[in-house]
Formats: C-alpha cells, sequence, structure tokens
C-alpha cells in the first residue's frame, strides 16, 4: 500500500495527523505575528491564536454565553412557571 501524507489540505482546510509535540502544540497556539486563525497542530482545520487580543474577545464572548445558558438570570422563568395554566384555542 502506498503511504498516506500526514500533513497537507484537502479542499483548502489543513490537516494534520503527526504526533504532537508540546513545543508544535505551544508553537501552533501562541503565533504573535499572525491573524486570528492558525492551523490546528493535531487534527482538521483551525483554531484560535492565543495572540490575538481578538481571539481573547471571542473566548469571552462564548463564556458569557455559556454562563447566561447554564443559569446565569434563571428568575424570569421561575416567574412564569407560578402562572395559571393558559388555553389554546385552534381553529
Amino acid at each position: 500500500m502506498a503511504d498516506k501524507p500526514q500533513s497537507g489540505s484537502l479542499f483548502g482546510v489543513p490537516y494534520n495527523f503527526e504526533r504532537p509535540s508540546l513545543k508544535r502544540l505551544v508553537s501552533s497556539y501562541w503565533q504573535p505575528g499572525d491573524g486570528m486563525l492558525v492551523e490546528k497542530p493535531f487534527g482538521i482545520g483551525y483554531t484560535l491564536n492565543l495572540a490575538n487580543w481578538r481571539a481573547w474577545v471571542v473566548l469571552l464572548v462564548a463564556g458569557v454565553m455559556l454562563y447566561l445558558e447554564r443559569g446565569g438570570d434563571t428568575e424570569e422563568f421561575e416567574e412564569e412557571e407560578a402562572d395559571e395554566p393558559v388555553e389554546v384555542v385552534v381553529d
């Protein structure tokens, strides 16, 4: 059988299945001169460049959304449960 390449690009999406090392992981996530997205050190696609301030904004927004989804402000919904049932008539 022919050996398949461990890294490359397929339809413009990068992939890399070489065994990751600690040095390669750190250098992949921290690239000060590059944009917000960089190639993943292992796997398929792109990941955030933690040396870019825009990546931290994305992480902050995702964290706030996760906090609000998991129960940040549940008082509004608890009040609605105490209301009487509503009858819906469909013609």
